[in-house]
């Protein structure tokens, strides 16, 4: 297996060769060799469970002792995540990078899952800024000549690899690609976990996308391995699980478990936790997004287990994501400031130790109403909620009846799938839509509710069920309006026309499909024809 040819496709030149040394990439084939099988054994786990009932969903009997042991707790907080009441998220990208570390939150997650569109420049680049931040040479020049640096005060970094289930092509062992997550995860750890530990912090990560306790145990093997392999005292990673899966849901004390010497507690990432529940539970119809709040009985008792299952392990519970744009408009920009002070209102009464903002104009906004709660306290792990009691029928409770679409609602879901997708296919993955920063995880709800939509025959509020012919002619309308008002050059009308196409196919299939990035990924590989070039690994 040693001997298997390790070869990089794309630009390995200039500043490329500063992240993409032997050393770093042999680490990656390393940490790949010795867990790349588990991950796809556990990739075919989750294929065979989603087969499964959705009605036989529930609490594990195999893992009742975890849950029941009230003894044991995850380990303390480290350095630089004690107080997280404000987070703020986004892509690695440079200008991004320095607007989020000089936004006055205690906490930046640099993510190359949601918000980035994994092409080779962006995936690489993203490496150089967190490196090139973490020695102070982190600037930027926009075109007009406006200069960006970083201010004297940093807020601790987390980073956000990609999930166990997409790959990264551009680095293959014998032919076949490693894993996107090792490779994110490794890259990082590589070139900057002593200089994190030289600044008084840490590795510090978001896992996504997990499915099960066995995924947050693979996960814990990986940081294991990885700090024996660098030199790097055991405990020193730490790790915040996003619960954005129903399944995950249901085993949160065994994915803190799994991961308690390295636990940085759990996140409630509420919109993949809805395009979760759509494609387990395809035949119980969701309304609208914006009808979908987390006061819907389902949500409610999501978000309350989550917060009860970190306190009772001594954990940190981080709350959702607050994703309006700023309006330039005071009254608008007033409405929208309100509706995310009470959010957050709402998580923090709940429990909730912290917050996710996408913009860094909601960063004051979040800290005045978490400021208010927690007053000099960092968080307020001591408040239990012995109170709360979930049962499985509480988590699947997503009964909606009669659930009738409006045509606003249907053509917001088109448009933004596909203005989404074709900005995702230009290498943007966190972008401004009506209002909204838009990632792939509210891309993916727009594009699964229009499925289940259109298998469900849902009505309409003007009298016509929602179909495939209806959803198709929508999108092809929105796309003649982009060409009508000059808005698309010969390379944007490239994308969106791919991106139509790439939707048509997803919307029309028997099953939900799993991901629309993994599609996706595949055409921006097919966009180049990069020559592969061996390395000595």
């Amino acid at each position: 297996m040693a001997s298997e040819e390790i070869t990089i496709t794309g630009t390995q030149d200039g500043r490329y060769s500063e992240i993409l040394t032997p050393e770093a990439i042999a680490f990656v084939v390393a940490l790949d060799r010795e867990f790349g099988a588990r991950r796809v054994q556990l990739l075919e786990r989750r294929r065979r469970r989603r087969a499964t009932r959705t009605d036989e969903l529930d609490f594990l009997p195999s893992t009742a002792a975890i849950r029941d042991d009230p003894s044991w707790t995850v380990a303390p907080p480290a350095p630089g995540l004690l107080d997280r009441r404000v987070e703020i998220t986004g892509p690695p990208e440079r200008k991004m990078t320095i607007n989020a570390l000089n936004s006055g939150a205690q906490v930046w997650m640099a993510d190359f899952e949601d918000a980035t569109s994994p092409t080779w420049d962006n995936v690489v680049t993203g490496q150089l800024n967190l490196r090139d931040a973490l020695d102070n040479k982190l600037d930027f020049t926009a075109r007009d000549g406006r200069r960006y640096s970083l201010g004297d005060r940093l807020p601790t970094i987390m980073v956000r690899p990609r999930g166990w289930h997409l790959p990264e092509c551009h680095l293959r062992i014998g032919g076949r690609a490693v894993s996107a997550a090792l490779f994110d995860f490794g890259l990082y750890l590589f070139h900057c976990a002593q200089r994190q530990l030289d600044r008084g912090s840490g590795p510090y990560f978001y896992l996504p996308k997990l499915e099960s306790h066995l995924e947050a145990r693979l996960w814990n093997d990986v940081f294991v391995f990885a700090q024996e392999q660098l030199g790097i005292p055991r405990g020193t990673i730490r790790a915040t699980v996003l619960i954005e899966t129903i399944t995950a849901a249901f085993e949160m004390d065994e994915i803190l478990y799994e991961l308690r010497e390295h636990s940085a507690g759990l996140n409630a990432g509420r919109w993949d936790y809805l395009f979760s529940m759509i494609k387990n539970r395809p035949d119980v119809v969701l309304p609208e997004r914006s009808q979908v709040t987390m006061t819907a009985p389902f949500m409610r008792a999501y978000t309350e287990l989550l917060v009860r299952t970190c306190h009772r392990r001594n954990a940190h519970a981080i709350g959702g994501m607050a994703a309006v744009v700023p309006s330039r408009d005071p009254v608008a920009a007033k409405r929208a400031l309100n509706q995310v002070r009470q959010d957050k209102r709402r998580e923090v009464g709940d429990g909730f130790d912290g917050s996710w903002v996408a913009h860094p104009g909601l960063v004051a906004t979040c800290r005045e109403v978490f400021d208010q709660w927690l007053g000099d306290e960092p968080h307020q792990i001591v408040r239990k909620r012995d109170d709360v009691r979930v049962t499985a029928e509480d988590l699947l409770d997503v009964r909606a009846v009669g659930v009738q679409v409006s045509e606003v609602a249907l053509r917001t879901n088109v448009s933004v799938a596909l203005r989404y997708v074709a900005a995702w296919l230009d290498g943007r993955g966190a972008v401004a839509l009506g209002g909204l920063m838009e990632d792939a995880a509210t891309a993916e709800i727009c594009r699964a509710q229009l499925w289940q939509w259109i298998r469900n025959g849902t009505p309409t509020d003007y009298g016509i069920p929602v179909s495939a012919a209806l959803v198709t002619r929508m999108l092809r309308e929105e796309l003649d309006v982009l060409s009508e008002t000059g808005a698309l050059d010969e390379d944007a009308a490239r994308r969106f026309s791919q991106a139509r196409t790439l939707l048509t196919v997803l919307l029309t299939e028997r099953t939900c499909p799993e991901f629309l990035t993994l599609p996706a990924y595949l055409r921006h590989l097919s966009a180049g024809s990069p020559v592969a070039a061996p390395v000595a690994a």
